[in-house]
C-alpha cells in the first residue's frame, strides 16, 4: 500500500480522513457562491448615487454637526450593552447544541434553566423601559 511521506498514513486512511470534511467543504463553497451572487446582484440593481443624508455621519442618533460638549442620553449605550450581553449569552447555546447528542438529561435541564433565566432577564429590562429608545 502506498504510504504518505508526511503523515505516515496509507492513502486509504488518508482518503477516509478527508471524507469527514467533505460536507463542511461543500457548505463553505455553496455559502461563498451565494454570498458572491448576492453581492453582485445588490451592486447591479441599486443606485450608486449618494444624497446628503446618506453621506452624512451618523453617531448615536444625534445631529453630526452640533457642538461636541452637548449632553446626550445614556439610553443608546445601555441598549448597546444589553444587546452585547444577550448576544454573548445566546452564544453559550451553540456549544450545547453541538454536544447535545452526547449529553445527559441533566445538561438538558441546565440549559432549560439558562433559557428561563434569559427570558426573565429580558422581561425585566423590558418592564424597566430599557428597550424604549
Amino acid at each position: 500500500m502506498k504510504e504518505n511521506f508526511f503523515l505516515g498514513l496509507s492513502t486509504k486512511t488518508n482518503n477516509f480522513f478527508f471524507l469527514e470534511y467533505r460536507a463542511i467543504a461543500v457548505f463553505l463553497v455553496v455559502s461563498l457562491c451565494i454570498t458572491l451572487l448576492f453581492l453582485v446582484l445588490s451592486y447591479m440593481f441599486t443606485s450608486q448615487t449618494g444624497g446628503t443624508e446618506k453621506l452624512s455621519a451618523y453617531e448615536c442618533g444625534f445631529e453630526p454637526f452640533e457642538d461636541a460638549r452637548n449632553t446626550f442620553d445614556i439610553k443608546f449605550y445601555i441598549f448597546a450593552i444589553l444587546f452585547i450581553i444577550f448576544d454573548i449569552e445566546v452564544l453559550f447555546l451553540l456549544p450545547w447544541t453541538v454536544v447535545s447528542l452526547y449529553s445527559s438529561s441533566f445538561s438538558f435541564w441546565v440549559v432549560v434553566d439558562f433559557i428561563i433565566e434569559l427570558v426573565i432577564g429580558y422581561i425585566y429590562i423590558w418592564k424597566k423601559g430599557c428597550l424604549d429608545i
